[in-house]
C-alpha cells in the first residue's frame, strides 16, 4: 500500500517496512520522511513512498516498547555527588572553593553551598582528572 507523503501530517503515526519500526511523522527532509520513535528518541529517515500508517496493533505495540523502556531505564548513581567534594591538598583554587563553601555553610546559605560544591566539582574535573 504507497500513500502520497503529502497525505501525512506532522504527528501521524507510520510504520516504516524497510526498518520495521513506528513513528510519529516529523516532516520531509529533501526527499526523504522523517521519523521518531513514539517514545522519543533519535529521529530516522525513511523513503516516504513505502510509509503507510501504522496499525492500531503497532501503534500499541510501539506504545508499549516505550514505556518498558523507560520503567527499566537505570537512574544516575548518585555515588559522589551525595558527599561534597575534597580540596586537592597544594592547590590554592580548591582551598578558595572549599573556604568560600565553609563560609556558605556558616551563614546557612544552602544555594551557595551547593555552588560550590559544584564549581570545585568542576574545577577538580578540569585541572586534576587525567
Amino acid at each position: 500500500m504507497r500513500t502520497e507523503p503529502a497525505a501525512f501530517e506532522p504527528g501521524n503515526v507510520l510504520y516504516d517496512p524497510a526498518t520495521a519500526r513506528v513513528g510519529a511523522y516529523q516532516g520531509l527532509t529533501g526527499p526523504r520522511a522523517l521519523l521518531r520513535p513514539l517514545g522519543g528518541g533519535r529521529e530516522w529517515e525513511a523513503e516516504p513512498a513505502v510509509l503507510r500508517r501504522a496499525t492500531d496493533r503497532e501503534r500499541i505495540g510501539a506504545g508499549l516498547r516505550a514505556a518498558n523502556e523507560r520503567t527499566h531505564a537505570r537512574p544516575p548513581d548518585p555515588g559522589p555527588l551525595c558527599r561534597p567534594p575534597l580540596p586537592v591538598t597544594g592547590c590554592e583554587v580548591c582551598a578558595e572553593l572549599a573556604d568560600r563553601r565553609e563560609a556558605a555553610r556558616a551563614a546557612f546559605d544552602h544555594s551557595a553551598v551547593t555552588d560550590a560544591n559544584v564549581l570545585l566539582r568542576q574545577h577538580q574535573r578540569e585541572e586534576h582528572e587525567g
